[in-house]
């Protein structure tokens, strides 16, 4: 992937295990999404996109931290409702796609598609949710890459990836 790939967004930044593309409307966030180590940095030109760069830094460091930043979802009332529920999982704790979407009348197949159209991944822990026997999937699978070391780094850094994880 090259540095053009990162024009849509407003920001690149650094994460442990990659970049961060994320992009906002006005004072709200509406965009991360996870890139390859080889996009270029770009500072966050917003106050908006820099705070949502501290607090990702500080959850990076911290993975009790909570995040506090204005967003915007964009997307249908399912997705929202499945989000929604997602961004009430603690940190260290995981939920099954099955069991979330007995909770808010879904199926899972519809939970994890919901999962993988999220637009703000880290600050919606859709990392948190789990297949019945394993980690499931992880971002879709978006633009033809395997996002799952991600999921294991950040399951790995809240303490909750077990051996059978793998």
């Amino acid at each position: 992937m090259t540095s053009s790939s990162a024009i849509r967004y407003q920001s690149v930044i650094q994460a442990p295990f990659g970049r961060l593309g994320m992009a906002a409307d006005g004072d709200v966030l509406t965009l991360i999404h996870f890139l390859p180590s080889d996009v270029v940095l770009h500072a966050p030109n917003s106050s908006i996109l820099r705070e949502a760069a501290r607090q990702l830094d500080a959850y990076f460091q911290d993975p009790d931290f909570r995040f506090d930043l204005p967003y915007r979802l964009m997307g249908s009332e399912h997705q929202r409702k499945v989000w929604q529920r997602i961004a009430a999982i603690p940190s260290g704790g995981v939920i099954r796609y099955g069991d979330l979407a007995h909770d808010i009348g879904s199926n899972a197949r519809a939970v994890g598609g919901a999962c993988g159209s999220n637009p703000i991944p880290v600050v919606i822990p859709c990392h948190r949710v789990v297949a019945a026997s394993g980690l499931g999937g992880f971002n879709a699978g978006r633009d033809g890459v395997d996002w799952m070391p991600i999921k294991r780094w950040l399951l790995r850094h809240e303490g909750v990836l077990r051996d059978w994880f793998d």
